[in-house]
């Protein structure tokens, strides 16, 4: 796929459907773009779809710097920008998962006029807690030496549900999940992680952000528990907090139907045709 140049770095961007408005979706970490699949199958008539790898994974470039949250909310802001030729056009909606979240955060934070709605999934606006720190730079090392497909399964009970593990059923679902894993850099997912393990809390700045906010969580969620979810929706004013039931962290994969569900919900209320 053709690489779009953006704050110093050659970044993959997908962009489908033919809507009016423009979505911009912000996968998480280890996966890609293409996470958002069954989303943008359900959003593209009503949006125009955009979608990017962060530095580092999927398909764009492993740069040596620049995977802090900030930088790439610096690289979500030149992206939006590029949307429009001819300079600032209307603002888009942006939804962020897991990572993406975070720096959709940063986005809504730093540049509020490119944004007309947002939504943070299975995210958090705090700092990782000190006691995971050593299980990720463990698996860090793993992956930088010995390769991706050694750490993926090692993640998913912290990426999916019991259930979802258990079911045969959804044994090629995960395994196409897995694969979206190890398509990686190993380099460029190492770096990511660090990025995202070693961020800042900006819990006592999120009141500032005056959106249209959804948040979603999932009740069975262990990497980023619903509990997170609540402390942003009661500092976000005026924010909705879905909770999809009977769901792991990756509830695109899991309850793909309810997620769309709440995302059109979500939308249809912003719009004053509806």
């Amino acid at each position: 796929m053709p690489q779009v140049k953006l704050n110093d770095a050659h970044l993959n961007v997908v962009q489908s459907g033919s809507g009016p408005e423009t979505l911009v979706l912000l996968h998480g970490l280890l996966f890609s773009q293409q996470m958002f699949d069954a989303q943008v199958e359900a959003l593209a008539s009503r949006f125009r779809c955009v979608r990017m790898d962060f530095r580092g994974q999927g398909e764009s470039e492993v740069t040596k710097s620049g995977y802090g949250l900030d930088t790439l909310a610096d690289d979500v802001i030149a992206l939006i920008a590029s949307l429009d030729p001819d300079g600032p056009g209307k603002p888009v909606h942006l939804l962020g998962f897991s990572m993406g979240g975070m720096v959709a955060q940063r986005v809504a934070l730093k540049r509020p006029d490119l944004l007309k709605s947002l939504v943070l999934m299975n995210t958090s606006a705090e700092r990782e807690k000190w006691s995971k720190r050593p299980r990720f730079a463990l698996l860090n090392l793993i992956a930088r030496w010995f390769g991706l497909g050694i750490v993926a399964p090692r993640i998913l009970p912290l990426m999916f549900s019991d259930r979802f593990i258990a079911d045969p059923a959804h044994r090629e679902e995960r395994e196409r999940w897995i694969a979206m894993v190890t398509a990686n850099d190993r380099v460029g997912v190492t770096r990511a992680v660090h990025g995202v393990v070693s961020r800042k809390s900006i819990l006592d700045r999120i009141h500032e952000i005056k959106l249209p906010t959804l948040v979603i969580t999932a009740d069975e969620d262990r990497a980023t528990s619903p509990r997170k979810a609540q402390h942003m929706h009661e500092r976000i004013k005026g924010s909705k907090l879905v909770t999809i039931e009977g769901s792991g962290h990756m509830t695109t994969a899991e309850q793909p139907d309810a997620v769309n569900r709440a995302l059109l919900d979500f939308y249809a209320a912003l719009d004053p045709r509806s």
